[in-house]
């Protein structure tokens, strides 16, 4: 089920709100790859996909554009923000197909490599980005 991200943003945490709100770079080719195929999936709970790129779109509290910009978020029914390995796993835990990953990273010490190999894409990315652009422009 997906809801409208302004929603999702914008409203205290209620039965009516998404038991997770992604909030993902709409202007990163990877990102908007990767979305796309969670998108496609059909989880079993609520799943909200918010673009912050987008200047209109509301964000949460105590937060600013470029510190969600700058790694993936995910915010849970409670409110609480998550990011990088921990967000990843919160994710695919609702996530047909992803499950799998976020049982192994219930196992000790893995979420903490998920996070250090996290880190290590964080670094690559504009590199990968530019590499990811060059394969959506039209030949």
């Amino acid at each position: 089920m997906l809801t409208p991200p302004d929603a999702a943003l914008a409203a205290p945490a209620d039965a009516a709100t998404p038991a997770f709100t992604v909030l993902y770079d709409g202007a990163c080719p990877l990102c908007r790859r990767e979305i796309a195929i969670y998108r496609g999936l059909q989880p079993d709970t609520p799943v909200c996909f918010a673009d912050i790129a987008d200047p209109a779109q509301p964000l949460p509290g105590g937060t600013t554009r470029a510190q969600l910009l700058a790694r993936f978020h995910v915010r849970d029914r409670d409110g609480r923000l998550l990011s990088g390995a921990q967000a990843f796993l919160a994710l695919w835990a609702v996530m047909p197909g992803w499950r799998w990953l976020a049982r192994i990273g219930r196992v000790p010490g893995a979420a903490w490599a998920m996070e250090r190999a996290y880190r290590l894409f964080l670094r690559l990315r504009p590199a990968l980005q530019g590499w990811a652009s060059r394969l959506d422009r039209p030949s």
